[in-house]
This record gives structure tokens, sequence and C-alpha cells, in this order.
């Protein structure tokens, strides 16, 4: 028989365990102190991907072999927060993102560097690179590829020639929330969101008897969020964190058509990863004698040679001084840079090859 008979047991063991956590949190905050300042010393990147994956990979384990209720995704959530929360003690960073507030990049940031972060809203892409390139954000979170939409040319584009680099990538489902204030949806007498939004969600928008009433298109579904909040008889198709952060409360979830769509988004900053034995790399890739047939055939054999296994391989056109058009080559393949079968192959290919980073590999 279970030691907790009533409700009251069990509240009171919550609050004992509570203790307890908060006493073991704070014990673990006070090491990160020391972390902190042993890494101010000898300039150590405050963000470790590698370390943080090593951490969760290893108490699922524990949890897993001991018969535990967590589950890996459930430690994740809970530890992604402790770390975000340990990073700001270490040395309080600031986190430039693709905005506006509420935004899907913005979810993106705070489901990695926590709600304690301190976040720089900017409106472009080319924005977010000037911002970490003149120091004043840490970090950078852009898109760089749609499950739908193909490749983010213009973050390949300024990667080409930014000195920041990728740290960390990770990849995130796009869900759409159905957000209002009112109580029932005959009270609903118009919905904002951007085009794209109406356009998602045209199965749930029919099924409601939502597509007859005034649909109002706005420039951003942050933006929608807003203006829903401020009116009791409409509703924003958005995000979920736009509904939390304009106090909107969510009435339905995930009322896309398509629940496959995901966006892969990058991390950027301007330190380099260490070897974490399950890293991906990201190059650009330039040819010489690109012209000449066979070209990137007999590139590629370089990795087949050095079993190295690729990811991705995307042409992008690249301008000539002479007003022609080339190609280069934007590739992801399995490996950390610092591995010698990789470093055999770019020294092959030395002025052909841009590093764009190397990190440890994204969950899809």
């Amino acid at each position: 028989m279970s030691e907790w008979k009533t409700l009251e047991d069990c509240r009171d063991a919550i609050d004992l365990i509570d203790n307890e956590i908060l006493e073991l949190l704070n014990r673990r905050m006070h090491v990160v102190q020391r972390v902190g300042e042993i890494k101010h010393d000898t300039g150590g990147a405050v963000y470790r991907p590698e370390r943080e994956k090593a951490i969760i990979e290893r108490l699922a384990e524990i949890s897993q072999k001991s018969n535990g209720l967590l589950n890996k995704s459930a430690i994740e959530a809970i530890y992604l927060e402790i770390f975000a929360v340990s990073r700001n003690l270490e040395l309080p960073e600031r986190i430039a993102y693709l905005g506006p507030e509420g935004s899907f990049t913005h979810q993106a940031a705070e489901s990695r560097f926590g709600a304690m972060s301190e976040y720089l809203s900017l409106n472009s892409i080319e924005t977010v690179f000037k911002t970490l390139e003149s120091k004043r954000a840490k970090f950078g979170v852009v898109p760089i590829e749609n499950s739908r939409d193909g490749i983010v040319g213009e973050t390949l584009d300024l990667l080409a020639k930014s000195s920041v680099k990728i740290v960390a990538e990770l990849y995130m489902p796009i869900h759409v929330a159905f957000a209002t204030k009112a109580n029932h949806l005959d009270e609903i007498t118009k919905i904002y969101s951007k085009d794209k939004g109406f356009g998602q969600c045209r199965e749930f928008l029919s099924e409601h008897g939502l597509n007859e009433i005034e649909l109002i298109p706005v420039e951003s579904t942050a933006k929608a969020a807003i203006l829903a909040a401020k009116d009791n008889s409409s509703a924003a198709i958005c995000s979920h964190i736009a509904a939390k952060l304009y106090g909107l409360p969510t009435m339905f979830e995930n009322i896309e058509d398509e629940h496959d769509n995901a966006t892969r988004f990058v991390i950027l900053s301007d330190f380099k990863n260490g070897v974490s034995g399950n890293d991906k790399t990201s190059i650009l890739v330039r040819l010489k004698d690109a012209v000449e047939a066979g070209a990137l055939v007999h590139f590629l054999q370089d990795f087949d040679t050095e079993k190295i296994n690729l990811s991705k391989i995307e042409s992008r056109p690249a301008k000539d001084k002479d007003g022609g058009f080339d190609y280069w080559f934007y590739i992801d393949f399995y490996g950390h840079i610092d591995e010698q079968r990789i470093q055999n192959v770019l020294k092959k290919h030395e002025g052909e090859v841009t590093w764009l980073g190397s990190y440890v590999k994204g969950e899809e």
C-alpha cells in the first residue's frame, strides 16, 4: 500500500521533495558560478551544446534503467531551462533573433536559452549577423531550412562572408494555435493572422464554420496576437509563444492542415565547439575547376574515400566580379572539422572550402 494515503499526504510529500530539489539546485548553481569564474579566466565558451547533450543522455539512461517516469523528452524539457539559468549565472548573455517577439524564431531561441535570458528582436537576418559581428549580442538564432519551403538563401549567403559560425542547430515543428479571449466560437466576429496562416489552416476554419467571418491579414502572427488580445470578439491564428506572450488564451492547439512542417534553426556565435562524437559540420564549397566535367564528383569522392557521410548538398548561385555566374555548394556532413579524416579531405581543397561551423547534430 502506498505511504501516501490522502491528498494531504501527497501534498506534504511534494513539499518536502521540492525543498530537497531547491537545495540541490542551489548547490548546483554555486558550482556553476565557479565554472563561470574559470571560463572567464581561460576565455572558455559559456554555451557548450555537446556538454548539455551528454548530460541529458546520461540522465535519460539512468532514468530508463531505474524505471523512472521521466523519459528523455521530459528530462530535456526540465534541464534545458536549468542550463539556461546556469548560463546566465556564469555570464549573462544577449541573444539576437529574427523578430518580432512571438515569432517562431523567438520560440526556437527561448527553447534553448530559457525565459531568463535577454533577447533582442531584429527585423532581418542580416541585422542579426551584424549585431553578432559588432559584439552587441553573443548568440544569434536564425532559420536556415524549412521542410516545405527549402533552404533560406539569405542565411547561407551571409554565412559565406561572415566571421560568425554555426555553434548549434535545432529542429522545431511549426504548429499554430487558435487563441482568443472569447468563451465560445460564436462570439468571434474576426480573426487576425498572416496571409500564409489562413492558408495553412483552411480545414480547421471550414470545419468550425469560421471561414465565413472576417479574416484580417496582418504582417505577423505576433501582431495578430496583440490585436486579438485587445478585443474579446476577435481571435488570432498564431504561434504558441505569441499567445502566451500577449496573454491570449489558447482555445485550440496545432490547427494547421499539415502537421509535418518543421524548420531547422541555427545558433550562431564566435567560438568553436569541441568534438562530441555526434557532430555535424557545414561548409560552402567553390571549386576552382567547377566548369570542368566531373569536378563536383571528384570532390565528393574524397569524402567517400574517408567514409564521411553527407546529409545535405545544395547549390547556390555565386556572382563573379566580371558579372558572370557560377555556383558554390552548401554541404552538411557528419563529423567535426578537427577529426583527422575530415582534415585529410579539406587539406586537398584549400582555398575552395569555407567552414561554417561544427556542432552537435540536432534531433529531427
